[in-house]
């Protein structure tokens, strides 16, 4: 993309100034660099958002942004209800609260390495993955009312989990207003044997260990040492969420002539929250968000048992106690300051992770003074980042971050330019034990169809989004 395009306000932050049908600027936070890299669409995509009704702000795209549907992938808007404002299905995207959580484990790299292979394969018999995959839970209407309701909550009365795991997770494990009577009967068949299941395309499982602590204090309340090694969960709200995204979009684009909105693109298919569509899409993505939550819950419960088994000498009681859980692909209603006061948004964030700064009340009190944890995941093969949120964050975008590092390639480039089993066998060379039941599916996901992500990070730090914490690097990485 070509920099004269925009207005560059420092290094880290480039802006277009209003025209046309845009009601706000749209702002990209990147390197030149990175900038130069994003493909043409993300600028289209951009100034297309910042056109839509209600909208406050501006019309923001992460370090880490790339094409996507409707909402560049990356991109983050606000819209105010009481000014008309949309609810967007394109700009929350079809995986609805796909996330990352991270494990502590208490081990260090020589209790991974005499166990290595073995808890890798442990782990991929235990955690199903790729396209289809089921797990040993079937949901009848009952239990799945109670799951979309419920989220993680649900899971931890069912006995996957703690109480404790609650308190780590944004909107403590169950995203209010959920209403399960939105959800049609095809999402809901989609989802039935896919609880506890990683799914395909970027989802993973890793085991990871601490390289680098940039920020000490942050860490330590964190709870995060150099050496350290931990577990990363990146997964989602598997068909369910899907299901909710086609359908709600098709009925958005049809309704749309009719609620007076004219799209600058079909795929920002969108609804007045105000209206009868806007909140039963609304209640069907919460009911999503609760799905996803509950997912990575019950992941976490199986993964916890892996690491009973396999280190029952050193960890008897498999606490693996958690980090954080982090969701993007989101929308939130949030109190921020717009156009001189603190008002109700509806954030969306497409791609985007949420990064509250110190002192939020949403946040547990450990991460009070600290920030909420942001967990940025890297491409396979490459390392990941645990960043905290930042007070200037919450003025630049709303509390926004950036998600993992970004496409650079589509899946067919990565098909032409790699083989799955050559993947695997040079990440191996490089010490990463790599399971997955679709080579295909690793080639498309080779480390090399993506952006760096070192460099998407320093971005997010530079730009004063959120700031580095912990680097970590993958030991074994389950793939869907």
């Amino acid at each position: 993309m070509n920099p004269s395009l925009f207005e560059r306000k420092s290094e880290y932050e480039w802006h277009i100034r209003p025209f046309g049908k845009m009601h706000v600027p749209g702002v990209i936070f990147a390197s030149e660099s990175l900038l130069r890299e994003m493909d043409a669409k993300v600028y289209e995509q951009v100034t297309n958002v910042a056109m839509l009704p209600g909208i406050v702000g501006a019309s923001w795209a992460m370090p880490d942004a790339h094409w996507g549907y409707g909402f560049a992938i990356g991109g983050v808007a606000a819209f105010d209800a009481d000014a008309g404002g949309v609810v967007s299905a394109g700009g929350v995207g079809f995986d609805i609260s796909c996330g990352v959580r991270t494990l502590h484990t208490g081990l260090k790299i020589d209790d991974i390495d005499a166990v290595k292979s073995r808890l890798a394969d442990a782990l991929y018999h235990t955690i199903p993955a790729g396209m289809g995959s089921t797990g040993a839970i079937r949901l009848e209407a009952a239990e799945m009312d109670a799951m979309l309701k419920g989220g993680a909550r649900w899971a931890v009365e069912r006995g996957y989990g703690t109480a404790a795991d609650l308190e780590r997770i944004e909107e403590g494990g169950c995203m209010q207003g959920a209403d399960p009577m939105q959800v049609s009967e095809h999402a809901r068949k989609r989802q039935r044997d896919e609880m506890g299941t990683l799914g395909s395309g970027n989802h993973y499982l890793e085991i990871q260990q601490v390289t680098d602590i940039y920020a000490p204090e942050t860490a330590a309340a964190f709870g995060v040492q150099q050496g350290d090694i931990v577990v990363s969960i990146h997964c989602g709200s598997r068909g369910l969420g899907h299901q909710i995204g086609t359908e709600f979009l098709k009925r958005m684009v049809m309704a749309a002539p009719g609620l007076g909105i004219a799209l600058p693109d079909r795929e920002l298919a969108c609804a007045p929250i105000a209206s009868p569509l806007g909140q039963e899409y609304l209640g069907a993505m919460r009911a999503a968000i609760n799905c996803a939550l509950a997912n990575r819950q019950i992941l976490t419960h199986l993964t916890r048992t892996v690491f009973a088994r396999t280190f029952d000498r050193l960890l008897p009681q498999a606490c693996l106690p958690l980090l954080y859980d982090v969701s993007h692909n989101t929308c939130k209603v949030e109190e921020h300051k717009a156009d001189g006061a603190t008002k109700k948004l509806y954030v969306h964030r497409k791609g985007a992770t949420r990064a509250f700064g110190p002192g939020h009340p949403d946040l547990p009190a450990v991460f009070r003074n600290a920030g909420q944890p942001v967990l940025i995941g890297g491409s396979m093969g490459t390392a990941s980042y645990i960043l905290a949120g930042t007070a200037q964050g919450m003025q630049l975008a709303y509390g926004s971050a950036c998600h993992g590092a970004g496409r650079a390639m589509s899946r067919h480039q990565a098909l032409r330019n790699w083989s799955g089993r050559k993947v695997v066998d040079d990440l191996e060379g490089h010490g990463i034990l790599v399971r997955s039941p679709s080579m295909r599916g690793v080639a498309e996901e080779a480390p090399g169809a993506y952006k760096d992500v070192s460099a998407v990070v320093d971005a997010a730090d530079q730009a004063g989004l959120a700031r580095k914490v912990a680097r970590v690097r993958p030991l074994i990485c389950i793939k869907g």
